[in-house]
């Protein structure tokens, strides 16, 4: 799997670095959603190759810990 576009490299970086966030405040607040959604942020980029899959995936999973409170 090969970089496709500069568009897919920025989005996986800016979903990367709010999926760190997401993982670093879960796991100080010791809060499973969080946690889990910010690792699914990290991980997306590196599964899904098509740029708008990539942004909806990322603003569904960023959208998670809002609607799911544990």
């Amino acid at each position: 799997m090969g970089l496709q576009s500069e568009g897919q490299l920025i989005w996986g970086i800016v979903f990367g670095a709010i999926g760190f966030g997401f993982a670093l405040y879960g796991k100080r607040q010791k809060s499973i959603v969080p946690l889990a959604a910010g690792i699914g942020l990290m991980g997306i980029p590196y599964f899904i190759a098509n740029v708008y899959a990539l942004i909806v995936a990322g603003v569904v999973l960023m959208a998670v810990p809002y609607f799911i409170r544990l």
